[in-house]
């Protein structure tokens, strides 16, 4: 499997993402926004796009469908009840359903609600595991669930499916702000070593070559996953001064997202 991050360098700080299949050349357009890098990217590296996959229905995240399926004739992917959402879909999936591209690459649908209540992310059938995670987690983030989300899906979603992946899997989400959350992270967990570390890295960095994260550094630097942390629960509660004693992690998780709603 070939893994082709294209920054598109917008106001929306996108990534976008070809799939690529190294015998067929046959190729998945991820959330394809910015479309003419999208289909130049698989011209100069000669691959044939012949699926498109939106991991929800956001325009940042859909608008470069019609170009991209013009010019290719590749068929739509989406969630299973994204079709009246998202326009000319060919193929609805849900949980545990497989995507194929090529001859060797496979890719499990994980029905991920929380950013919006139709989100799927992908995760890879190889030996280095990877994660397409859309809007759902960032580096070092969460999403948001200001249009049609769910807080305590997205909770659930976290707690349930994403902690639970292997701790080598690469992180490759639909926005890079990995800096700004980072620092949020350091707002809350001010002796989180892991993020004081990798924050200078990242400071003013070139999106284009930002680093690919994993699960488990994910685990030490991302807010979202350290819900039991004493230092994240000590500082939340002079946010919240009425949080109980042992805030169990569904409420720590939903004051941090409240939180980064205002960051």
């Amino acid at each position: 499997m070939i893994v082709e991050r294209i920054w598109t360098g917008n106001a929306y700080r996108n990534f976008n993402y070809l799939i690529a299949c190294p015998e067929t050349g046959e190729a998945l357009a991820i959330d394809p926004l910015d479309h003419e890098k999208t289909l130049a990217t698989a011209r100069v590296k000669g691959w044939q796009i012949t699926q498109v996959l939106n991991t929800h229905e956001h325009y940042d995240h859909t608008g470069g469908n019609e170009a991209v399926i013009a010019a290719t004739g590749a068929k739509l992917i989406a969630h299973h009840k994204a079709g009246g959402r998202i326009a000319r879909v060919d193929r609805g999936v849900k949980a545990g359903d497989v995507i194929k591209v090529g001859k060797t690459v496979e890719l499990e649908c994980m029905d991920t609600p929380g950013h919006t209540m139709c989100h799927i992310c992908l995760r890879s059938h190889t030996d280095q595991p990877a994660l397409f995670s859309g809007d759902t987690l960032f580096n070092a983030g969460a999403g948001n669930v200001h249009n049609g989300g769910d807080v305590s899906a997205l909770y659930a979603t976290f707690v349930e499916q994403l902690a639970r992946l292997p701790d080598n899997t690469r992180v490759y989400p639909g926005h890079d702000y990995i800096e700004n959350n980072l620092r949020f992270t350091l707002a809350r967990e001010p002796d989180n070593a892991a993020a004081k570390a990798l924050l200078p890295t990242v400071a003013d960095h070139d999106p284009a070559k930002s680093v690919v994260t994993t699960l488990r550094q994910e685990k030490q630097f991302n807010t979202f996953f350290r819900l039991t942390s004493p230092s994240v629960i000590a500082r939340l509660r002079e946010s919240f001064p009425d949080l109980p004693d042992e805030p169990d992690a569904k409420t720590v998780f939903i004051k941090l997202r409240e939180l980064r709603n205002q960051w």
